[in-house]
């Protein structure tokens, strides 16, 4: 090939390649969206925990929304008070209502009242244990006391107590759903904490059956629900169950004459001391990005 022809076809590429990048140039200028500043200032103002309890992807598609005014500041629960208030100041909007959510342990079936058939010795977590005969305890809709939930928690809202139960700390806890992810069993649920009337127990076996494998499940007697509003608490395959929209007419009553406590008020400091709460222990939060 010529000397000619190459210096042609360079030429000819070069002018294609600065055809197509003023075209990108321009295509660049024409469509380009800005970004609002706010969005880097609010997102510093935000956690950054990144947790999703918001419903939102992380931080930084709250701040975006926020700016936008599609929510409100207080739909973070991770943030205090005064860093929801900072943040509405600085937008000049209101910081508006957030209902607590926290996630709700559906088991109350702990070491020292359930009974363990077998003993596991295999990988030393739930999802493991969960493949092998139910980790060797006795009920198969029980806790298995492995703390998936106490691992996955970026925010240290969950401790195993002495009884091998996982703690929620409502204060702390967020309502991002990670427990819920890691629980093999799905006994986490994510719940409003005006919703107080929660039976601890999955159970499907009744009367003795159920009693024999832990003292505290629910065993299908039915007073709970005759004792509560009419269609509050209806008994489904042995197993009280709680009708939410009807959480109004929810009342302590309905837990008074249960015969192993399964069904619990979820309120006040006696509560948390019996499922351990007062013997939380006494950590900063961790960083989501550990």
């Amino acid at each position: 090939m010529s000397m000619s022809a190459v210096l042609g076809s360079a030429l000819t590429l070069g002018g294609v390649g600065f055809v197509f990048g003023s075209l990108i140039v321009l295509a660049h200028r024409r469509f380009r969206v800005d970004e609002d500043p706010r969005i880097d200032a609010v997102a510093e103002l935000l956690p950054g925990t990144n947790c999703g309890a918001c419903g939102l992807a992380g931080c930084r598609a709250l701040a975006e929304a926020l700016v936008e005014e599609q929510v409100q500041p207080a739909v973070c629960t991770v943030m205090g008070p005064e860093d929801v208030t900072d943040v509405a100041e600085f937008l000049g909007v209101e910081a508006g209502e957030a209902q607590k959510r926290v996630a709700r342990l559906a088991c109350a079936g702990g070491s020292d009242v359930a009974a363990q058939q077998a003993d596991y010795r295999g990988l030393q977590n739930c999802a493991a244990a969960a493949e092998i005969a139910a980790g060797g305890k006795g009920c198969p809709w029980g806790c298995l006391g492995l703390a998936d939930c106490e691992d996955v928690c970026d925010l240290d809202a969950i401790f195993m107590n002495s009884s091998d139960l996982p703690v929620v700390i409502p204060e702390r806890c967020t309502a991002c759903g990670d427990c819920v992810d890691a629980c093999p069993l799905d006994l986490f649920s994510i719940m409003p904490m005006e919703q107080k009337l929660f039976v601890q127990c999955k159970s499907l076996l009744v009367a003795e059956e159920a009693k024999d494998l832990c003292r505290v499940a629910c065993d299908g007697c039915g007073r709970c629900v005759l004792d509560a509003a009419d269609g509050v608490v209806e008994m489904v395959d042995g197993l009280a169950v709680i009708d939410y929209e009807e959480n109004d007419l929810a009342a302590p009553e309905a837990t008074e004459r249960c015969p192993t406590g399964a069904i619990v008020w979820l309120e006040g400091a006696q509560f948390e001391r019996d499922r351990g709460v007062d013997h939380a222990p006494s950590v900063s939060l961790r960083s989501a990005t550990r």
